[in-house]
């Protein structure tokens, strides 16, 4: 018997301008102008320069795209769908590439961590947005996360973002985002010294604090331990954090190794904790400047 062969798999294509010139385009029931670029194993998302803005909707579903990213600029789109594909990773440019995005749909993706979100936070416009079927999404507190950044976002998952969840959002994140901000901008301080508070009292955390604190937070392994160390941040209390360091450094938990759960952690706090650590050092070397 002759063993029946596999079909052959069709090889990736590359998103150029031939292709786009024979893909489809067509006014959308939205009255938008869309071009129709879906199934055909596109990897990489580059020349789409080659559209030379003239379309409000681009569907790149059904394709191979491993990363979000674009080079060209493109003012006018408003709608960027990309379901089924295999997207890890967001360009921290993308803001830049499409500034007046309103709907992003990024169903049926790999995107796990809350961390791995981050770049969508600098779509400014963005009003719309699906990560259905993504892992991130059985992260905790994942709405919460997504809806703290995006000040202007109205649905997610096709759930309508209500008043009471963004408040909710904004309480449990957005003073942290908001310091992460703060923080960026900030003039760091000198290596190797401490600042004074602005009330003259307890100094401020020097650089090897702030980096110990960072490490306790990211390798947290529960609400409570977070919540724990943000209260002992909040009263300037580096002491107690660097004892808490010590006590977990002699359990084991924050060795190199770390178990599946410990990475889980990490993930998950470097998505929204972060800004919790980066706005105490916010507070603290604002204070040494004064």
């Amino acid at each position: 018997l002759v063993a029946a062969r596999a079909p052959a798999r069709r090889p990736a294509m590359r998103l150029n301008a031939d292709l786009i010139a024979r893909a489809p385009a067509f006014i959308s029931a939205l009255k938008d102008r869309e071009i129709d670029l879906r199934g055909n194993k596109i990897a990489l998302i580059e020349n789409l320069a080659a559209l030379q803005d003239q379309f409000d909707s681009v569907d790149l579903s059904d394709n191979e795209i491993r990363k979000l990213e674009c080079m060209a600029l493109l003012p006018r789109l408003k709608m960027l769908l990309l379901s089924n594909n295999r997207i890890s990773r967001i360009s921290e440019r993308l803001s830049s590439a499409f500034p007046h995005l309103e709907t992003l749909v990024l169903t049926n993706n790999q995107l796990s961590t809350l961390k791995e979100l981050e770049p969508i936070s600098s779509l400014a416009t963005l009003t719309n947005l699906s990560l259905v079927d993504n892992p991130v999404t059985k992260q905790p507190s994942y709405r919460a996360f997504v809806v703290a950044r995006l000040p202007h976002l109205r649905t997610l998952d096709f759930q309508r973002v209500t008043a009471k969840e963004r408040a909710a959002a904004d309480a449990l994140f957005g003073a942290a985002a908001a310091a992460t901000a703060a923080a960026a901008a900030a003039t760091p301080a000198v290596a190797g010294k401490a600042g004074p508070t602005a009330g003259g009292g307890r100094p401020g955390p020097s650089p090897e604090q702030i980096t110990f604190i960072k490490q306790a937070i990211a390798n947290a392994a529960s609400l409570d331990e977070v919540a724990k160390l943000e209260k002992l941040l909040k009263a300037s209390d580096y002491d107690a954090i660097a004892k808490h360091l010590a006590s977990e450094a002699a359990e084991g938990t924050l060795d190199d190794g770390g178990d599946g759960e410990a990475d889980a952690t990490e993930a998950n706090s470097n998505g929204g904790d972060r800004g919790i650590v980066d706005g105490a050092e916010e507070m603290d070397m604002s204070a040494e400047t004064a």
